[in-house]
């Protein structure tokens, strides 16, 4: 009976999609059986797309609507699904693997040894669906970078899209958690460390709030959020969130191990897989070839030349301004690339775009 309700939520989760779908293969059901209860797995697989009321779900489920509301309330704090709205009038969503369920496992940075046995099952279970799928080329990128603004050229209009200082100021509330890739690294391996700050991935409006409820984060003030972002612009971490102009969260991350940059860097041309729109430009007249700038982009993008001239491949460049950030002469400035798109408006869009370009 337990068989068969994991078996309904691999197919739930094979319909969701996504970067890491429900596969039919041992280690989905070793990963599945950890993180959800058979009673879990019943409603999950019973959840419809977007958002439903607990009413709902427990009539597909033939079950009491305060039995269903219970475990829904269980695998929202577990962040096995997502719930919105106020006391009385929640709805709930279940989200994909990936963005969803695997980042809220680790966001809360603990280390128990249930943490470290999920980190281990679902890093098998990535591991397995990408033997399987191989690296997946992507047509039309469903995420973006948002470039260091404070290193865009005096002058460049800089549309707020393209302004993390924006969304924070617009948001309410705003939550930092654990990066999960870093932390479920280190869960993994305590030797599997880059040094990078781990506290720094954020979320604004009603995914800060859920995140907040459920205890995955916790609130922080807008000064303390531009702090966290100095702060990891500093470390050289990459601002990346999702690619659309009305983003709910910004992930700070590093090469050796965020979800973002890696499927990025698995591309043949990386800065078309993952871009800011914007572009480096080094003031020759500045530039004392230190090579720091080299040393620290994360798409190895910037090389020396054998006349110590910094050169940029910009098929490699994700835009991120990093190399301007660590710059000690402050000769390199991001400027706009003539004619990038924007980002799509908003989720529909964004879908519609990946749909067309095949991705």
């Amino acid at each position: 009976m337990a068989e068969a309700v994991y078996t309904r939520l691999m197919n739930r989760f094979a319909k969701h999609g996504g970067m890491y779908p429900g596969m039919d293969i041992p280690e989905f059901y070793d990963m599945a059986s950890e993180l959800f209860t058979p009673q879990e797995a019943a409603v999950a697989a019973a959840m419809p797309k977007g958002l439903s009321t607990a009413e709902q779900i427990a009539a597909s489920l033939e079950v009491p609507v305060g039995e269903a509301e219970g475990v829904l309330k269980t695998m929202s704090r577990k962040g096995l699904c997502v719930s919105m709205g106020s006391q009385g009038s929640e709805a709930y969503a279940l989200p994909p693997f990936v963005p969803g369920i695997f980042e809220f496992q680790f966001m809360r940075g603990t280390r128990t040894p249930k943490d470290r046995s999920l980190a281990r099952l679902i890093h098998r279970y990535k591991q397995a669906v990408d033997a399987i799928q191989g690296v997946r080329e992507i047509s039309f990128p469903p995420t973006r970078v948002i470039t260091v603004q404070e290193r865009v050229e005096v002058g460049t209009t800089v549309r707020t899209y393209d302004q993390v200082s924006a969304y924070v100021e617009n948001s309410e509330p705003i939550a930092v958690s654990t990066c999960y890739c870093r932390h479920e690294a280190e869960l993994i391996d305590e030797s599997d460390t880059c040094g990078m700050p781990n506290e720094v991935c954020m979320q604004f409006g009603t995914g800060a709030q859920f995140v907040i409820d459920q205890g995955m984060g916790r609130r922080i003030s807008k000064q303390e959020a531009i702090d966290i972002l100095r702060r990891s612009e500093q470390a050289g971490l990459v601002h990346c969130s999702v690619n659309r102009q009305n983003i709910d969260f910004v992930c700070n991350c590093c090469a050796d191990h965020c979800v973002i940059l890696k499927a990025a860097l698995a591309q043949a041309k990386p800065g078309l897989a993952l871009n800011s729109g914007f572009e480096p430009v080094i003031d020759a007249a500045e530039c004392t070839a230190c090579g720091e700038c080299v040393e620290r982009c994360p798409a190895k993008a910037l090389a020396m030349s054998e006349e110590e001239l910094v050169l940029l491949d910009l098929d490699r460049c994700f835009g991120c301004g990093v190399c301007a950030t660590v710059c000690p002469t402050d000769g390199i400035s991001m400027f706009a690339k003539a004619g990038y798109p924007e980002p799509p408006v908003d989720q529909t869009a964004l879908r519609q775009a990946m749909r067309s370009a095949g991705s």
